[in-house]
């Protein structure tokens, strides 16, 4: 099966990419390849873990938008890969029981685009790995809702003969996913309370703690918006505890440098991202965090002809030389400038030699369903803080601006609508 352009991962770019590219030039043209049948935006999967999102409910299936954008999906995960000859491999599919679904395929293609986002950094920590769940994909945030639901009916019952039954949640890593997971749980742990869990005050007996190994919360952003996300962290009962270098993890307790040891029936990785690691086994240059190393026009290095990369998984330096942050907004642009150069190429025509330049537009954190604090980046690159209910709404809108772009507005508008009208008709938080 050739395609022209293929592109590996359906991420936030990836599928952008795919969309965009799929309305213009069609499915004979454009391939996507994932290893899952269903995307869902990485940034609410916190949501998902609080159970204040349900899952089946997100999820956009690849092959409805292959459909609707007229691009083709392929189905499964990329293992190898031939420059010389432009093709790559996919591996066989499987479902849960292990049974083969689709037989591994090769695939050729003419430029070949890598964005498979990336995964949780544990920085050598023992344990980490083990005894930690890591908010990388709809399915281990799945697995925490449901691994806190079971602690809640346990401790439930439990309160019965031991007042002092609660469960403790340690989140390591006070960036945005740790910040916002921590406040979404906090808000969904009262929800819970309502809806059965009424022997549980959910302040005293569900224990939040964030431990940061910096000296501040969101240490990428202004100093403002870290301050007013403590402060509302603090008005919510989340313990957070800054300068705390995590060395060890069991299965019970999370230690630091400092001989601490905080009890953790759950605990969260949040704390670093690296690229995947098969991306060192396609013989590609990688970075020392193992990103894939890009130019100025996101083609990746070494004499790979025709093979680009966006997204968390490619080095790729701003204006500053600095490397392009891991952020959402980062990998929509990405995909907005292959696009266009894509296209143009497609059209017989030459690209633009203009190199691509990551701009900042700040970043929103939210902090529930009912506030958000965020700086936002004027024309002039002044920062302007920005919180409560006005940041919340600019947060919701980056989720809408994605959905538009796969989507479509008339559709986003109607999902955006029936969401709304299926929240005020079921519960809160995901019970099963």
């Amino acid at each position: 099966m050739a395609a022209n352009i293929v592109v590996v991962g359906g991420g936030a770019g990836g599928l952008e990419l795919v969309c965009k590219l799929g309305r213009r030039l069609g499915p004979a043209a454009v391939t996507l390849v994932d290893s899952r049948l269903s995307h869902i935006w990485k940034p609410s999967l916190h949501e998902v873990a609080a159970g204040t999102l349900d899952i089946h409910q997100e999820g956009l299936s690849y092959q409805m938008l292959a459909h609707d954008n007229g691009f083709t999906f392929v189905y499964g995960a990329l293992t190898a890969l031939d420059c010389a000859a432009k093709t790559l491999t996919v591996g066989a599919a499987r479902d849960e029981s292990g049974d083969e679904l689709v037989p591994e395929r090769t695939l050729s293609y003419g430029t070949l685009v890598i964005a498979v986002g990336s995964t949780s950094n544990y920085f050598g920590v023992p344990g980490a790995a083990e005894h930690t769940i890591s908010l990388n994909a709809p399915e281990d945030a799945e697995r925490f809702r449901l691994g806190m639901l079971k602690l809640l009916a346990r401790a439930e019952l439990r309160k019965a003969h031991d007042p002092q039954a609660r469960i403790d949640i340690v989140i390591i890593g006070g960036g945005a996913t740790g910040v916002e997971l921590a406040a979404e749980l906090r808000e969904a742990s009262g929800v819970h309370a309502a809806y059965g869990f009424r022997k549980l005050d959910p302040n005293r007996d569900v224990t939040i703690t964030l431990l940061e190994g910096g000296p501040r919360i969101l240490a990428p952003l202004p100093e403002r918006v870290s301050k007013a996300a403590a402060a509302l962290l603090a008005q919510r009962h989340v313990s957070v505890v800054t300068g705390c270098r995590v060395i060890r993890i069991d299965e019970h307790q999370v230690e630091d440098a400092n001989g601490h040891r905080y009890p953790a029936d759950l605990c969260v990785w949040a704390a670093g991202i690296r690229a995947p690691a098969f991306l060192g086994t396609l013989g590609l240059p990688v970075s020392r965090a193992g990103q894939l190393e890009v130019d100025g026009r996101l083609q990746v290095t070494g004499g790979a002809a025709g093979v680009y990369a966006l997204g968390d998984c490619a080095a790729c330096l701003g204006a500053d030389g600095k490397l392009v942050p891991p952020r959402a907004q980062a990998a929509h642009q990405q995909a907005d400038y292959l696009c266009r150069r894509l296209l143009r190429e497609a059209a017989g025509l030459v690209p633009s030699a203009d190199p691509y330049v990551y701009t900042d537009y700040g970043s929103l954190v939210s902090m529930g369903s009912q506030t958000s604090v965020g700086s936002l980046m004027g024309a002039l690159r002044a920062s302007w803080f920005i919180e409560g209910l006005f940041a919340r709404l600019m947060y919701v809108s980056l989720h809408l601006m994605h959905h538009q772009a796969v989507l479509g507005t008339l559709r986003t508008g109607v999902l955006a609508l029936a969401r709304y009208l299926i929240k005020r008709s079921t519960p809160l938080v995901k019970l099963h």
